[in-house]
């Protein structure tokens, strides 16, 4: 696993913003410095899936996002293919080997994922309030990480949209457990599968 994933338990994520954009573009910054740690892009997107961004299909499309740092270091990759009705989407490491994924939950309010290891294990659950930006990823009960758009600290001054939000792991969750990868990838796709 990337060292960022085990040395940080609070991220801010910041979509790029455009008029005519078809690539869900983010970057990840640490909220107390601000410094950018990482960088989310949409690097070979088809022309036939840019077209459909534009279209009532969007939900349906394809994606393939890589997570950078910034040494240009592929930290993690979320991807999945066309869908009709529930997504499954797949994370890879930084050597671009499968450590999980997730699949959408049938007839979810809201939005609700099973996150899964390689195994097909389930390793939490995310869920979501419909109302808004408010998710969270438990396990029997307990929370190991939350995602927001209130923050109290420097990130709240980088607001400037309703795309941007905080990850914030639970300090229970170990440095090198695989959940943060998984974690990570979900947030990051979150806005293509349920929200758009």
């Amino acid at each position: 696993m990337h060292q960022l994933l085990q040395q940080h338990n609070v991220f801010l994520v910041k979509e790029h913003v455009g008029l005519f954009k078809a690539a869900s573009n983010y970057d990840i910054f640490d909220p107390q410095t601000g410094n950018l740690l990482m960088t989310c892009r949409e690097e070979n997107l088809g022309a036939i899936t840019k077209l459909l961004r534009f279209t009532d299909y969007k939900r349906m499309t394809p994606f393939d996002s890589v997570v950078r740092d910034a040494n240009g270091q592929q930290v993690l990759r979320v991807h999945r293919g066309w869908t009709l009705f529930l997504s499954r989407v797949y994370v890879r490491d930084e050597r671009d080997e499968i450590v999980g994924g997730f699949k959408q939950k049938f007839f979810s309010i809201g939005g609700a994922f099973r996150v899964l290891d390689a195994e097909d294990r389930e390793v939490c659950f995310l869920k979501g309030k419909w109302t808004g930006w408010e998710f969270s990823f438990e396990y029997e009960g307990v929370q190991l990480a939350k995602v927001t758009k209130k923050w109290a600290g420097f990130g709240k001054e980088m607001f400037t949209s309703a795309d941007n939000y905080i990850l914030q792991i639970a300090d229970t969750v170990p440095p090198e457990h695989p959940v943060r990868q998984l974690i990570l990838g979900s947030v990051l796709c979150i806005d293509l599968v349920l929200k758009e």
